[in-house]
């Protein structure tokens, strides 16, 4: 079967509302959006003078369409603006940047800290590695997984190394 290629053309488009839909494709790739959200991310890009024929069916969809035919058009929209979903193991080493980055710049809940899937990061940097060691596989586990009793303790030591892992210069994420 010969490939054919799509009669659309993208618009030329809003380096902004481009780099914010990139974010999403990140996020999206580690279960970090809903897909009952995307039709309304798709009308946000609309919005934003990014378009393409994807966005705007996704955009005329609404929160109780099928999940299925939400992430579907959502792909297919990423596709026709250029947008690459990125490998899994970068979306969370990604993902887990954001995370210290959060830690550090809005004093996140460790609460939160302590509620992800960060041990099944592939963290490939001494700063990714020492930041996933500190992460309990649940909040109750922080004492018997970690060595921590002191709550306090473990906090200043997951601060500590954020900043750490904030301020590497290793870059991982959407293309800016």
């Amino acid at each position: 079967m010969e490939e054919t290629e799509s009669p659309y053309e993208p618009e030329p488009r809003s380096e902004a509302a481009f780099m914010a839909l990139s974010e999403v494709a990140w996020s999206y790739r580690v279960d970090g959006v809903e897909p009952t959200d995307l039709p309304m991310i798709a009308a946000e890009a609309l919005a934003a003078e990014l378009e393409s024929p994807a966005l705007c069916e996704l955009a005329g969809l609404g929160r109780g369409d099928d999940v299925r035919d939400l992430r579907d058009l959502f792909e297919q929209a990423l596709a026709e603006t250029g947008i690459e979903l990125p490998n899994p193991d970068l979306a969370w080493r990604y993902a887990l940047r954001r995370l210290a980055a959060r830690i550090v710049e809005e004093g996140v809940p460790l609460a939160e800290v302590a509620s992800g899937s960060w041990w099944d990061v592939v963290a490939e940097t001494e700063e990714e590695r020492k930041f996933v060691s500190l992460m309990p596989q649940c909040a109750c586990c922080m004492v018997y997984a970690l060595g921590f009793d002191d709550e306090k303790r473990w906090t200043s030591e997951v601060r500590a190394v954020a900043i750490v892992l904030n301020s590497s210069p290793v870059r991982v994420g959407p293309a800016r």
